[in-house]
């Protein structure tokens, strides 16, 4: 493949410090990083994460992109942040990073509940789009030890997922904070306040006297440039820039060196196992090398640590074919409709990204039905689910995250071990949602619900010779039966002779019949472990 970079974005002249990148096998180039390929067996063997994709924008419990919207006028959330906090001009997103405290939080706790729920990698969210580093950051002052919780968080999740044998890794979202965050710019266009400037535009002069005199803004907002094409007029405008199209203000090299600088500084004293970028292709591309640099450099320093082999994982979101074989694919709340060669990742949430009260209030979490669906369908095609379970501002999830939390980790005991350490079988599934094709949007953003998943729906994975049909739900009151249909008498898709047929969590073989409708398998009755679903383990004839 050939990727070209204007020289001109190439120059690293801007800043007086730079970290450096890491050099090995990988190049910072699109063909020296495809020798990646595809990820390494861990990632491959986990198919369960969770995420705590938590920040002080869970302060306000208000959900995601508060930050943004609160400098959107007539929004929600810029109503709700009047009534909290005050007016944007007054009271900015800086001083909801002053209010958060995290006092509750207990990482250690925290990590054996995920443990416990079948998790097998924690991913801790270092910065979002708010721009507000969750570490010890050396280039980066507007970090969790200066101000707000005044801990170096990314270092207790770290110290808890190795304690309990999780792989460790963190998501970096900040790339956009440049076009993310053009609204603070802005005034009031209405009311009493009309015409008086948001807080977007301060500088370190400003602060004389304030909580946060000697911190500039301006390292945090990121406002001293003109805004976008659209920024004045279109309140959607940041998805136009996403992919820093014609029209984006576009980064200058000191925004870009500073990014580069934070996440190499975060690689190198957290050597993460996995990095998840939210963004198309990698970060700053095509306008910059900065991801490439990021990515060689991690890949390079995973190779030093594992006697050469990498053994990191990146995603990062609509891949193109070719760029497939450098990173690991992510689709956000979404999933394709069917088997892929390569693993790939979707990262969904019980509620919103950050935090939410409507949503707990009213009882809109995702149940522990469908996370358990989701990830058996995830996984029948070759994917891994990371699951983001919202943190309250002072570390803590509700009683109703607790309960699905609890539902999932009572599956797992039970199921666990047709879902771990598989790989996908010749088909995905059969069944009524089998034939249902829900095509992707943008990055994602099709997941079903799958309330209506029936004992037709059922998926298959396979580990050794040994075959897991997942079924997705209990048959119906009176019906004890399970139709395999793959797997009837003359199917190509399994010539062996099936010896035995087990229900997880059941002692005893069960009874069965092999068609050419399918295979018939008999289930014991009065049992039924949950309202979820089951798993059916089938051993051919050696």
């Amino acid at each position: 493949m050939l990727w070209v970079v204007p020289m001109f974005l190439l120059c690293s002249c801007c800043t007086s410090q730079h970290e450096k990148v890491v050099e090995g096998n990988f190049k910072p180039t699109w063909d020296s990083l495809s020798q990646y390929d595809q990820a390494p067996d861990w990632f491959r063997d986990a198919k369960f994460g969770i995420w705590a994709h938590w920040g002080p924008q869970c302060q306000p419990e208000e959900g995601d992109w508060y930050a943004r919207e609160m400098y959107l006028e007539g929004s929600r959330v810029y109503n709700a942040h009047l009534k909290k906090y005050g007016h944007p001009s007054e009271f900015g997103f800086k001083d909801v990073i002053h209010e958060w405290k995290a006092e509750k939080w207990d990482p250690e706790k925290l990590m054996e509940v995920y443990k416990h729920v079948g998790a097998k990698y924690f991913v801790a969210l270092a910065n979002h789009h708010d721009n507000f580093d969750l570490w010890d950051s050396k280039y980066h002052s507007w970090n969790s030890v200066n101000m707000g919780p005044k801990k170096d968080l990314l270092a207790g999740w770290k110290k808890a997922a190795d304690a309990n044998g999780l792989r460790f890794g963190v998501s970096l979202h900040a790339s956009h904070a440049w076009t993310w965050y053009e609204p603070a710019q802005r005034s009031d266009k209405e009311g009493a306040k009309k015409g008086i400037p948001y807080d977007g535009k301060l500088t370190k002069a400003d602060g004389k006297g304030q909580w946060w005199e000697g911190y500039d803004p301006q390292e945090l907002y990121a406002q001293n440039h003109d805004l976008g094409r659209y920024s004045l007029t279109d309140n959607g405008a940041v998805h136009k820039h996403w992919r820093w199209r014609e029209g984006a203000s576009l980064p200058d090299e000191a925004y870009r060196q500073a990014f580069l600088n934070r996440n190499l500084d975060l690689i190198d004293k957290y050597s993460p196992d996995f990095v998840y970028y939210d963004d198309v292709s990698l970060p700053l591309w095509p306008i910059s090398d900065v991801g490439l640099k990021i990515a060689a450099h991690l890949y390079n320093k995973s190779a030093e640590e594992h006697q050469g082999k990498n053994e990191a994982v990146i995603t990062a979101k609509e891949l193109a074919p070719d760029e497939k074989d450098c990173l690991v694919w992510d689709v956000e709340r979404g999933v394709p409709p069917n088997i892929k060669d390569k693993p790939w990742q979707t990262c969904t949430c019980l509620g919103s990204w950050h935090y939410d009260r409507g949503i707990y209030e009213r009882g809109h979490y995702k149940t522990a039905a469908n996370v358990v669906r989701l990830l058996t369908d995830v996984v029948s095609k070759n994917g891994n689910l990371l699951l983001s379970v919202p943190l309250r501002g002072d570390g803590t999830y509700d009683e109703k995250e607790e309960k699905i939390l609890n539902e999932i980790a009572a599956w797992m005991d039970i199921n666990g071990e047709g879902l771990f350490g598989t790989r996908p079988w010749k088909v995905h599934g059969e069944g009524p949602s089998f034939a249902e094709s829900r095509p992707l949007q943008g990055l994602g953003f099709n997941e079903s619900d799958y309330k209506s998943s029936t004992s037709e729906d059922i998926r298959f994975v396979a580990k050794g010779n040994l075959l897991y049909a997942h079924v997705m739900a209990w048959p119906k009151e009176g019906n004890n039966s399970i139709l395999v249909r793959s797997l009837a008498k003359g199917n190509e898709l399994y010539p062996q002779e099936v010896k035995s047929v087990e229900l997880l969590g059941y002692d005893a073989p069960l009874t069965f019949t092999r068609t050419d409708d399918g295979l018939r398998v008999e289930l014991p009755k009065d049992v039924h472990f949950n309202d979820i679903s089951l798993v059916l383990k089938v051993t051919p004839v050696n």
